[in-house]
């Protein structure tokens, strides 16, 4: 039966890929909404709430076995009002049950399925369900079902009664309760490197044994430490994921986490937020050590966004499956057979040995090869019996005709929705591939995706954030993290272009984030907005995780703006907001690195690194000022994660710049038959603040 003549449910009016995925299912699946609540109340059921999103392979096999399977659709719709939520839409929702099944010593991950009161009380859950029980004691639906039914038909009170004492702990969070007294800064730095040289994995990089995620937040903190040890750590992890299996090392980009502790076979899919973050990782390493490798690494990330995340409008798309032709990570794999029909003889080997393909294989026992860099470069030359000039030019050509093979083969789904606050973070990205690797076009990509999201999600300024586009619908309430994390990626515009646009949008979104979302009682920002009443708790991130937590990302976009434009109000909302999580920081040092990065950067103040002359502003230096292009190049170069460059020119949109940077009124371009280019150096504060204006160089810097 074809997938329009099968029978479908309440989901297929969705435009979420997610649930798009399920509107077939004979499982009778409603949206998050008042009409399943209202039901649940009439029928006086549970609620069975499931999440995940598209890309999630055991989400797909959980709907092949369990979803799919009559037997289970008959009790879910008998005894339960089926709810499907994706997280990535509703990630409020997420975060309340997910950490509500954790509280409750029930796991967590996705799918999550969790059984609610009608009052939306979480009291019972789990992820991954099989039809029957299997070996190993997992319970089964068909197990599960039956016993929460007759559980809530004997025990209703004691469930309803469990699901509020859970809201009460979830609100007391939500409050900051029981926190631990906060920590000088410099013991929480301490505290949180100690922490992670303890974990740390000298044998094979990264943090933990197995699984092996990319967790790039630890690595930003890492670099700001500065010690040896602690970019010793830091670098160790660049280069395992480089040279593993879950960097793509035909298409670039990263996969989403390693199953081993050796960075070789990867979860097979591909997340937006993660090439944003692995992204500026590999390029702030390459700031602080000037490495190639570093600076290649990111590039590949550019190019395989550019490539495959990137929609025709020019918003960046969510995420590439696990999955094709119904098996993880057919789309990458390779074998010995399919080289040598593919390539010349000596370069079928002298990919094999770069590679690691071999005859068993290192997946799943499929006789398939995840690439990896089994062999350094001169050590595959040797074993073929080449130079490791000739060798790098064949593998050159090897890979760009594997990389086209590879194309032909049935792709895996792609979730082409766009998501804000996943945006946002690619924004900035881009920005900062633009500034560190010298390369204009990347400002340009980020330029046309911020475009399409200004104009498609935020409504051009004129109405409130939505969290995603897709077919030409933008829906849902805007999160905290859609506010800051494009706050974020347009302040690095700012610096990659030196527009005042950027710096302008990127100041109304902060003042919308503060209005909808700041917490004026107890400091910090809730993560949504108030008024749903289908959001029991409104929770406030702090958690650094896959995707990094909202108020992290606005502590670093408040300083960033404060000092800018030298709003006091600013300054004392971030103080209130550090003060609010140091106490959570100190209980658990590594549970917010980029907050530890925020607080670092509030330490150490921020340095106004300022560039006048004419030619200074958008798009770089012109050809009558070669010196701006210079000294901007020299800036960009190193690692000054507490400075902020400030281009000034003396074009028309300066006064659009001084109304929200009131300091640079007395700057002014060098004059004279050839005009040189002034960069200085400002101490951020309030006008006139000791440090004042240093020159710093002239003409050519």
């Amino acid at each position: 039966m074809s997938e329009t003549t099968r029978p479908s449910n309440r989901l297929l009016g969705e435009k979420s890929p997610y649930l798009l995925q399920h509107a077939h299912n004979p499982v009778d699946w409603r949206p998050w909404g008042p009409e399943a609540f209202a039901d649940a109340k009439r029928r006086n059921v549970p609620i069975f709430l499931s999440i995940g999103y598209s890309t999630c392979h055991w989400c797909h096999v959980m709907e092949r076995e369990s979803f799919e399977n009559e037997r289970v659709a008959a009790l879910l719709n008998a005894h339960f009002v089926p709810v499907k939520v994706d997280r990535e839409e509703r990630p409020d929702i997420d975060r309340i049950y997910m950490t509500a099944m954790q509280m409750m010593g029930m796991g967590g991950g996705w799918p999550l399925n969790v059984f609610l009161t009608p009052d939306l009380a979480p009291f019972y859950g789990g992820t991954y369900f099989p039809p029957d029980a299997a070996v190993g004691g997992r319970p089964g639906m068909m197990q599960v079902l039956p016993h929460v039914a007759k559980a809530w038909r004997e025990q209703r009170g004691d469930l309803e009664e469990n699901g509020s004492r859970v809201f009460a702990a979830l609100e007391a969070l939500a409050r900051g309760e029981d926190q631990a007294a906060a920590a000088p800064a410099r013991a929480l730095f301490d505290a949180a490197l100690a922490g992670l040289d303890k974990i740390f994995d000298r044998a094979h990089g990264g943090f933990g044994s197995r699984p092996k995620f990319p967790t790039p937040v630890n690595l930003s903190f890492l670099q700001r430490v500065a010690t040896p040890e602690a970019r010793t750590m830091a670098f160790a992890q660049l280069d395992a994921m480089r040279a593993g299996g879950i960097h793509d090392q035909l298409g670039g980009g990263f996969h989403r986490y390693a199953v081993d502790e050796r960075w070789l076979v990867p979860h097979f899919e591909k997340m937006l937020y993660d090439q944003a973050q692995i992204a500026l990782a590999y390029l702030e390493g390459h700031r602080v050590a000037g490495r190639a490798e570093d600076a290649a690494a990111a590039r590949g990330i550019f190019t395989y966004v550019a490539r495959d995340l990137t929609g025709a409008h020019g918003g960046f798309l969510s995420a590439e499956d696990a999955d094709s032709e119904g098996e993880e990570g057919r789309f990458y794999v390779w074998t010995p057979a399919q080289l040598e029909a593919a390539l010349p003889a000596d370069d079928a080997r002298l990919f094999a040995a770069r590679y690691g393909v071999t005859a068993e294989g290192n997946f799943e026992e499929t006789g398939a090869t995840v690439l990896h860099e089994a062999r350094s470069l001169e050590a595959a030359a040797a074993s073929v019996g080449l130079s490791p000039e000739d060798a790098a030019v064949r593998l050159e050509s090897a890979c760009a005709h594997l990389f086209q093979l590879r194309e032909s083969r049935p792709r895996p789904h792609k979730d082409d929705k766009v998501i804000t606050a996943w945006n946002g973070l690619m924004i900035r990205a881009f920005a900062a591939g633009a500034t560190t690797l010298d390369d204009p076009a990347l400002a340009g990509r980020a330029e046309r995706a911020a475009e399409f999201v200004w104009k498609s999600l935020c409504a051009a300024g004129r109405g409130d954030v939505k969290r995603r586009w897709r077919e030409g619908e933008a829906a849902g309430a805007g999160q905290l993290d859609d506010h800051a994390f494009l706050a974020w990626g347009f302040l690095g515009l700012f610096e990659a272009t030196a527009d005042p646009t950027w710096l302008e949008r990127s100041v109304h979104l902060t003042e919308r984030m503060i209005d909808r979302f700041a917490d004026a009682d107890g400091g910090g920002f809730f993560e949504s907005p108030a008024g749903d009443k289908s959001v029991r708790v409104r929770m406030k991130d702090a958690y650094d995780g896959a995707e990094m937590a909202g108020n992290s990302i606005a502590a670093l976009v408040l300083l960033e703006l404060a000092a800018l434009t030298d709003r006091a109000d600013l300054r004392t909302r971030v103080r209130a907001l550090l003060d609010t999580f140091a106490g959570r920081i100190a209980a658990q040092p590594l549970a917010m690195p980029m907050m530890l990065v925020a607080l670092q950067r509030a330490e150490a103040g921020t340095r106004h690194v300022v560039i006048a002359a004419p030619g200074a502003g958008a798009g770089g230096a012109t050809p009558a000022d070669p010196g701006v292009a210079a000294m901007a190049r020299a800036y960009h170069s190193g690692f000054r994660p507490n400075d902020l460059l400030l281009r000034i020119d003396d074009r028309p949109s300066r006064g659009r710049l001084a109304a929200l940077v009131p300091w640079i009124g007395p700057l002014v371009a060098g004059a004279g038959a050839a005009p040189p280019a002034r960069c200085g150096a400002r101490a951020g504060g309030a006008p006139g603040a000791a440090g004042g204006e240093v020159g710093w160089g002239r003409g050519g810097g």
